[in-house]
């Protein structure tokens, strides 16, 4: 009975931190979803808020919410060409070395480090060095 109680309070927090700690970062995320556990059900929710709440929150710490659809609306203005990649674009996928072009971010998203690249038409955000994908913007 209380392994059911648990699990049915993990996924209620589960449906109600994912939406709210969504591009927050792995820090609000975690702080998020602990008060909001909290707040539903006591520590037992707390905790499991913090973990659910740092996981959804991290997946999506790059550009948040508010800086990822601007930075989506400025790439599709730029008018780039996008490069036809075989694999499955997703984070982690490691760019070719030819035939992809890359561009500086520019400053107002404050991402430093990083340039982005259009791939299957969609804006990607890459690591210069290891052409690595850091964030899909979709």
């Amino acid at each position: 009975m209380r392994l059911r109680i648990g699990i049915g309070l993990a996924a209620a927090v589960a449906l109600g931190v994912g939406s709210a700690a969504h591009g927050q970062g792995l820090a609000r995320g975690t702080q998020d979803g602990a008060e909001r556990g909290g707040n539903m059900a006591g520590p037992l929710g707390a905790a499991v808020g913090s973990a659910i709440g740092g996981a959804v929150g991290a997946a999506n710490e790059m550009l948040g919410i508010d800086r990822r659809e601007r930075f989506r609306i400025y790439t599709l203005a730029e008018r780039r060409a996008s490069f036809p990649f075989k694999g499955t674009v997703r984070v982690g996928t490691v760019l070719p070395e030819d035939g992809v072009i890359y561009y500086d971010v520019p400053p107002e998203f404050a991402l430093q480090g990083l340039n982005y690249t259009i791939v299957n038409d969609h804006p990607v955000l890459v690591e210069p060095d290891s052409r690595r994908i850091v964030e899909v913007i979709r």
